[in-house]
């Protein structure tokens, strides 16, 4: 299990005995519950602290901020480096706890956040993973908002905190990791955007001031952070080696895009080590990428208690005050945990680590707080104020969380059959362990949502169901095949609904294989066998299965993955099923076969193929073998056309005159430069435009993902593919739309050579978007 800290072992995604003991605690500590916030500067209740600079909201805050870490005492300080900061009643500063959190909603997990009478539950979205699935960069930005909306409710009534360790942007590199749930899916650029929008629905308001926040996002884990438990190597000890290219091109990006394009308030370091060095104790990592080259507005938090782990459970200090101090000077600003608490005292009189860096550490965190209106007194009168446990589940926010189910949902498989027609259907057998399922729909880091919508209910909505599990659980040990066989015998159509929960993916528990749990298999076939009508497979999961059988199998007319979709589920399946919605959702992640796991050990953390091993690479990007499905797929119930409009052939870089390149033969060039200024292409200027038709040429309306992805010359290891934009658009019956993409040649067309720098290759670059494929030369 890792360290025995009750800390981290809360922090794991919870078993079912763990969940009742999470509740409990909820339930316990909901009773007394305040009902006013936590805030400082209460002048109201105490005219004294007008006189505090801190609490003068007139001046800037940077000021404010200075001004309170001057009246601190060290062991004062202290206090405010660990996640329940403590409280400095001569200053009229509460305790606060940092911890809370908001992956798809707002969650229970972490001490922050509680429901009770007054709000029993929030608008659990689709896990991460089905709302990646969407492409849809406005709607992860509309879910952002309704989040912190329902959460700043939440805390006017004293149940909720304003700093929220989410989102999580790790790459899902691996099939098997337990936690690719949490996250938008393998690929770079998706991963950014999601990063961006989620982070600016749940930070921007509508102050005319820029820099207040209406929740404190959180982007984790930095970085190269995706081995849970796997075969006995945990998180807690795992060394990720990652050459410098695999890190700049794959796992980094999305972190940049948080702090970069999202302005994000926090980076919360990961427990393994990277090369050789704790996250969390890597000067070069926190300071210098992420406050240094990035300029993060905020503060570094460590994973819980990660601090506690490198000394521990790595043995990287010999003493917890080096652990402490190392931390520290590094750039961490806040300890998930009370490690820095009880050992930063004595590294400071050991002369290890000196106060103005504590000092330092404590100004970004106030710095986060004071953006956040904590200090400004009263928040019922601030922006927010007049929000309540009423702006909490409302209709229409549950609604977007069905409407995001809708649009993750995709569609692997249809020989026609779908969508089902209700007129024709006079029973439909729901079979399968996930059918009635209610908390598996909402995943991990879940709070307690407004309502069910069952897969069950959902459908039996529509039309009359016979209704039996076939396995008692998703493990499916023991399997009623005659039961089940009978049923779908007896019925005009069936629907299988399997998958997985997180007793078979979750944090800290990685899969093993790829195959369908227990004789869930097993349970598929038999039924497809017996079946008198059509048999259509529904898969709740975060991560992908090996189903080739079901995708070979002319038995089985339809195949949908449904993510885990969030408390309103059963709704989005059911609209999917019966044509109510047509299906747009495509894979945010590669589906492997079996045979790729076997093969491939999770701890290589290499991207790029190697011939001399037969290492076959990872995700779309560089995968070189077999799929069952890519990375991308997913059907309609129309079908879109498309067609090239516009796009240059040939791009020229102008190059200085001294350039070694104009009288050397060169391969790539450095993506920065006068020649980065000075793209000639139609018109000119540092970009262009590629133009593409798209012709819905189905019966029926349609929402279309439209991908435009490039493979760039065969340099400095380059991908095989790469995802440059992707659009979102609706079209009604034989509709057509033109889309446009505005394509940088240095940002968009280079590619991170071996050493991490971004080059330019020269060549021929090939644009791809549908069946659509274009040649275009960069030359100098």
């Amino acid at each position: 299990m890792g360290s025995s800290s009750p800390l981290k072992r809360r922090n794991r995604a919870p078993s079912s005995v763990f969940s009742l003991f999470l509740i409990f605690l909820c339930l316990l500590d909901s009773s007394n519950a305040q009902s006013t916030p936590v805030f400082a500067c209460d002048v109201a209740g105490n005219p004294s602290l007008a006189a505090y600079g801190f609490c003068n909201t007139a001046i800037k805050i940077e000021y404010r901020v200075a001004d309170l870490v001057a009246r601190l005492t060290l062991q004062e300080k202290i206090g405010v480096l660990t996640s329940k900061l403590h409280g400095v009643t001569r200053l009229g500063i509460p305790t606060y706890e940092w911890w809370s959190e908001a992956l798809h909603g707002v969650s229970y997990v972490g001490p922050g956040t509680h429901f009770s009478g007054q709000v029993p539950g929030a608008t659990s979205f689709p896990q991460v993973i089905l709302t990646a699935a969407s492409f849809n960069v406005s709607l992860f930005q509309a879910i952002g908002k309704v989040v912190s909306t329902e959460a700043r409710a939440m805390y006017n009534v004293g149940l909720a905190g304003l700093t929220y360790w989410s989102p999580n942007v790790n790459i899902f590199r691996d099939p098997r990791w337990g936690r690719g749930q949490e996250t938008p899916g393998e690929d770079p650029l998706l991963s950014s955007k999601y990063a961006t929008r989620y982070v600016k629905g749940l930070q921007e308001t509508d102050s005319s001031d820029a820099n207040r926040l209406k929740v404190a996002a959180c982007c984790k884990h930095y970085t190269a952070y995706d081995v849970d438990n796997w075969k006995g190597v945990e998180r807690y000890s795992f060394n990720a080696v990652v050459n410098q290219q695999d890190l700049d091109d794959t796992y980094q990006p999305p972190f940049k895009s948080c702090v970069v394009d999202g302005n994000v308030a926090s980076v919360m370091c990961s427990y393994n080590k990277v090369n050789g060095k704790p996250t969390c104790a890597d000067p070069d990592l926190l300071s210098g990428v992420i406050r240094g080259e990035w300029k993060l507005n905020g503060y570094i938090v460590s994973d819980c208690d990660s601090v506690d782990v490198l000394y521990k459970n790595q043995h990287y200090t010999k003493t917890p005050e080096e652990a402490a101090a190392i931390s520290i000077n590094a750039g961490l600003d806040l300890n998930c945990g009370y490690f820095l608490g009880d050992h930063t005292e004595a590294a400071v009189k050991a002369g290890l680590v000196n106060e103005a860096a504590i000092d330092k550490a404590i100004s970004n965190n106030f710095l986060t707080l004071m953006r956040l209106g904590f200090f400004d007194g009263d928040p019922k009168k601030q922006i927010y104020g007049g929000l309540g446990p009423k702006d909490v589940c409302t209709p229409a926010n549950q609604e977007l969380a069905a409407e995001a189910a809708r649009q993750g949902i995709v569609l692997l498989k249809n020989t026609g059959s779908l969508p089902l027609s209700p007129n024709a259907i006079k029973t439909l057998a729901v079979i399968g362990p996930n059918a009635n399922v209610t908390k598996t729909m909402i995943g991990n880091y879940e709070g307690t949502p407004c309502k069910y919508t069952t897969p069950l209910q959902g459908l039996a909505g529509t039309v009359h169901t016979t209704y039996l599990p076939g396995c008692s659980n998703v493990a499916c040990s023991v399997v009623d095949v005659a039961g089940a066989t009978k049923l779908a015998a007896e019925a005009d159509a069936a629907v299988l609904v399997i998958g997985a929960d997180q007793s078979i993916e979750a944090e800290s528990r990685d899969r093993v294989d790829l195959n369908l749990p227990g004789q869930q298999q097993e349970l598929v076939t038999q039924v497809a066998k017996a079946a008198k009508g059509p048999v259509f497979l529904v898969i709740m999961s975060g991560g992908g299965f090996d189903i080739t059988f079901a995708k070979n199998d002319a038995k089985i007319a339809g195949i949908l993955w449904v993510g885990y979709p969030g408390e309103a589920g059963g709704i989005a399946i059911a609209d999917v099923i019966f044509g109510r919605y047509n299906p747009s959702g495509r894979l945010p992640m590669t589906w492997y076969p079996q045979s790729y796991v076997e093969k491939v050990p999770m701890t290589n953390m290499n991207m790029r193929p190697d011939k001399s091993n037969g290492y076959p690479g990872r995700t779309y990007r560089f995968y070189t073998g077999e799929t069952v499905y890519a990375f991308g797929d997913g059907l309609s119930y129309t079908k879109f056309r498309h067609s090239l409009v516009k796009a240059p052939r040939l791009v020229s870089l102008s190059l200085e005159e001294n350039h070694v390149c104009r009288s050397s033969e060169c391969q790539s060039l450095d993506a920065i430069g006068p020649h980065c200024d000075n793209v000639v292409s139609g018109k000119g200027g540092t970009a262009f435009e590629v133009q593409i038709k798209v012709q819905n040429g189905g019966d029926r309306e349609g929402i279309h993902t439209v991908f435009l992805f490039t493979t760039p010359p065969a340099v400095h290891g380059s991908p095989r593919k790469h995802l440059l934009g992707f659009e979102k658009i609706r079209l009604g019956k034989m509709e057509e739309a033109v889309v446009k993409f505005k394509v940088d040649v240095c940002k968009d067309l280079s590619v991170v050579d071996e050493v991490g720098k971004r080059k330019i290759g020269l060549g021929r670059h090939l644009l791809h978007v549908g069946d659509v494929k274009h040649s275009l030369s960069i030359r100098i």
